[in-house]
């Protein structure tokens, strides 16, 4: 039988920000203690409710789920939901839950997760159609959003090259919206490896670069491609763009000079998927 988990009531006696198990949490707002413990925050609603998606698949991924006094009325269908998955539910003062958060206006609830990566073999099994690569991202908040654009567009997978940082990050997290949880993504200290496994699986690798002589606009999208961006300063190293298959820039029609990371993956990897749903 189900041991189900009790649900926190108002005016229990909740953890504080002293609270060693609240400790143990707030360490892994760092990355060192992020990879030596093997686990992550995810924090707010959407990515607490993906995490418990994720975790009627695969069970044990989703340690505990901590929540703020506030926070219970707004967050009864997640506590609910944490309570039939029997997810360890912590209620914390509104004190150790901010020290919890990386937001200005922390919404209160958090859980703690496995971290996500997968090996590269891994995420591009099967038949994969459409990949994202980035190459030394340094932004999270860029990271994420494009892992959210990867999901919407329906990618395969997401493949973190270099010295991109890590998707477990905070704020990448909040910024994919819960996205992090619903796409494979791997982790490779290689580019060429990356870029090889891709070329493996039968992906055209396409680098975005603002200089390139192709245009997004004439060349085909519908075959199964591994769309690869680089750093939101510095773009894609040349010894990068000498690895892809071709090197493309989206045509600009007006006098920016150039498009942000996040908005230049949406276009050509909406490009992509647009043209291989036409198929």
């Amino acid at each position: 039988m189900t041991r189900h988990t009790a649900l926190p009531q108002p005016g229990a006696d909740p953890f504080t920000e002293r609270t060693p198990r609240v400790v143990a949490a707030r360490k892994l707002t760092r990355r060192a203690e992020r990879d030596k413990a093997g686990r992550f925050l995810a924090e707010g609603a959407n990515a607490v409710d993906a995490a418990l998606t994720r975790e009627q698949h695969e069970r044990g991924s989703l340690h505990e789920l901590f929540v703020a006094e506030r926070a219970l009325e707004n967050s009864a269908a997640l506590l609910q939901r944490a309570q039939e998955l029997d997810v360890p539910i912590s209620l914390l003062t509104d004190r150790a839950a901010d020290a919890l958060s990386e937001t200005v206006t922390p919404q209160g609830i958090v859980a703690v997760c496995e971290l996500l990566d997968r090996p590269l073999e891994t995420v591009l099994g099967g038949e994969a159609k459409l990949v994202v690569v980035l190459v030394d991202v340094s932004d999270p908040g860029n990271a994420g959003t494009v892992i959210r654009v990867a999901d919407a567009a329906g990618a395969s997978a997401v493949i973190l090259a270099g010295e991109t940082v890590d998707p477990h990050n905070g704020k990448c997290v909040r910024a994919a919206a819960g996205s992090l949880f619903h796409v494979p993504i791997a982790r490779v200290r290689d580019v060429g490896a990356a870029l090889a496994a891709c070329s493996a699986a039968g992906l055209r690798t396409l680098a975005a670069h603002g200089y390139a002589e192709e245009q997004l606009d004439s060349i085909e999208l519908a075959t199964p491609t591994a769309w690869v961006f680089g750093n939101e300063a510095h773009g894609l190293r040349p010894e990068v763009l000498e690895l892809a298959d071709t090197a493309v820039r989206i045509p600009i029609y007006g006098e920016v000079e150039s498009l942000n990371l996040a908005t230049a993956a949406a276009v050509c990897v909406y490009a992509s998927a647009m043209a291989a749903h036409k198929a």
